[in-house]
């Protein structure tokens, strides 16, 4: 398996947690305010979870996403649902027309795009004044003693594991360089907000199913004995609480009407 390739995690992918509604609706009340209600662009979609906050959000657009299982497992989910149209692209071509969404998202996926490509990309797509949020929602660990412990299983496995990104340790000094050092947007607002997944034990086991960078670095037979340590931990539980934190970082668009 290769870092970046969900093919093989799609079919796992649909039991990871939403993002914070609470930064979502704050940002959408911003956004629809300033620039006024209109379509919005889920980039790097995956199987649908921020989609999925999005549309409970009131919000309407495309999900697009590059890789073909993971938009087949998010087309699939959505096939009752119209709110959002998916589509094939990527960050770096969206295969969006111009100035034809309001709010641009990746939750979750920025850290895989092309930040100099994808930005410039974002602001053709966007509408003058239109916002491009990144978002990342990394487990709130040292909250809980339980999460520290499975966190040590990890590790104790790779120890010199490094996370492509969970959006933890992301600065608001690195977002700026990434997002406004094009001259594209400007005014960074960052926004974090708590909140907490309950789930069935079964559904937390393929959350850890579904990542990419600790597979990579274990290997196939090392990241089975992190399942089978992740396990053995929480075999007395029924239920899992899992807390999170929802970090976005939002920019505005320098277009200017013509």
């Amino acid at each position: 398996m290769k870092h970046g390739d969900f093919t093989e995690l799609a079919k796992y992918y649909v039991n990871r947690p939403g993002y914070s509604a609470v930064v979502l609706e704050c940002l959408k009340n911003h956004i629809y305010n300033t620039v006024g209600k209109g379509l919005v662009a889920d980039i790097g979609a995956g199987t649908g979870k921020l989609t999925e906050n999005l549309v409970s959000a009131g919000c309407t657009g495309f999900a697009v996403e590059p890789n073909a299982a993971m938009r087949a497992e998010g087309q699939k989910a959505f096939a009752e649902k119209t709110e959002f149209t998916w589509r094939e692209g990527t960050a770096e071509q969206t295969g969006l027309a111009d100035n034809s969404v309001c709010w641009a998202l990746m939750g979750s996926s920025f850290h895989w795009a092309d930040s100099g490509l994808a930005v410039q990309e974002f602001y053709r797509i966007l509408v003058p004044g239109g916002f491009f949020t990144a978002i990342w929602n990394p487990r709130d660990i040292e909250r809980s003693e339980l999460h520290m412990q499975i966190e040590e299983a990890v590790y104790s496995e790779v120890p010199n594991m490094k996370r492509v990104s969970s959006g933890k340790t992301v600065t608001t000094e690195e977002m700026r360089e990434k997002l406004l050092s094009g001259g594209y947007f400007k005014d960074i607002l960052f926004m974090e907000a708590p909140h907490v997944e309950r789930m069935a034990k079964e559904r937390y086991m393929n959350i850890w199913k579904s990542v990419n960078d600790i597979r990579v670095q274990a290997g196939e037979d090392g990241f089975q004995r992190i399942l089978d340590k992740i396990g053995k931990i929480i075999t007395e539980f029924d239920e899992i609480e899992v807390p999170y934190r929802s970090r976005a970082w939002t920019v505005q668009s320098c277009k200017e009407t013509k």
